[in-house]
């Protein structure tokens, strides 16, 4: 029992006021509110990129555990862009993958002022000669042709090379009697070949026309985003056309087109879940389904 200065035990409400008068304190007391700065040399102890902010939640997680959830945010939902290799990676079967047309690159027809150096630019940033890459593989033991675009080079915008690389690969995929499977990502026709890019939309629809003739299965898979010239021609023209969740697609943009026709647009247009609600898709499918339901198609349609 606890007692006074002068030795006598101390009444029970008096102690039990005590303990409550230091309970309060401490609630009430006040806790540091700033967080601890790391210093520059701790700054440098941490790998560039080893953490990725959500940009539609702002969580902020391991890239390393990002990627194993194949780039969509655990909180939200948010499918972040992937870059093709690691597309491909998820999708065909290990060690089946072998890239066509590596080594086509652009050249610079109009000597359009810095084209050269940006592409270069690009090149050495994303390890890749083009805004896309094509090959043969198989998934789930389907045999196909893939073309994966890649909006890190020239934000995937289609110059005379990527529509040459899609051309080649329909008409691969005709000579194998094989299906085509395309992944678009893409601001649309690059500026800097003018007319050059242009023609690329109808030299893709006529290599896609071809492959319909001949019986031949084209599945069309837009990621974010899928614009422009890309979403006018060959991205829209598939047996199937498929979307990632949230993807942007539409040819003009939402400012340009508010303008010419003087009404405010729906917050979700030209969205994949926009799109699929007045009947441009036929099925958004979180990355997380895609494979599956890629190997149903293909089981579908496969001939023996």
């Amino acid at each position: 029992m606890d007692q006074g200065s002068d030795g006598k035990a101390l009444p029970v409400h008096y102690i039990a006021k005590k303990e409550v008068s230091s309970v309060l304190k401490d609630f009430f007391s006040k806790k540091k509110r700033y967080a601890t700065i790391p210093s520059e040399r701790a700054k440098h102890d941490i790998p560039e990129g080893i953490m990725t902010k959500c940009p539609s939640c702002r969580t902020i997680m391991y890239t390393k555990e990002l990627k194993k959830n194949l780039y969509v945010c655990d909180s939200c939902g948010f499918h972040h862009r992937m870059n093709a290799f690691d597309r491909i990676e998820s999708l065909l079967d290990p060690g089946t993958f072998v890239e066509l047309d590596k080594g086509m690159t652009t050249e610079d027809p109009l000597s359009f002022p810095t084209y050269r150096e940006k592409v270069e630019a690009d090149r050495k940033k994303t390890n890749l000669n083009e805004a896309i890459v094509t090959g043969e593989g198989t998934m789930n033991g389907f045999p196909l042709v893939i073309g994966v675009m890649d909006a890190r080079f020239r934000m995937g915008s289609m110059g005379s090379v990527v529509g040459e690389k899609i051309t080649r690969a329909i008409e691969r995929a005709i000579e194998n009697k094989q299906p085509f499977l395309l992944f678009s990502a893409s601001g649309g026709a690059r500026m800097q070949e003018g007319v050059l890019s242009l023609m690329q939309m109808a030299k893709t629809s006529a290599a896609l026309e071809r492959l319909d003739r001949v019986g031949g299965l084209f599945i069309s898979v837009m990621t974010h985003p899928t614009t422009g010239g890309v979403s006018a021609s060959f991205a829209s023209l598939g047996d199937y056309n498929f979307a990632e969740p949230g993807a942007l697609i539409g040819f003009a943009g939402r400012r340009i087109i508010e303008q010419t026709i003087r009404e405010e647009l729906p917050n979700d247009f030209q969205t994949a879940e926009f799109l699929l609600k007045h009947g441009q898709l036929d099925r958004v499918i979180p990355r997380s389904e895609m494979k599956d339901t890629l190997t149903k198609i293909l089981d579908i349609h496969h001939v023996s």
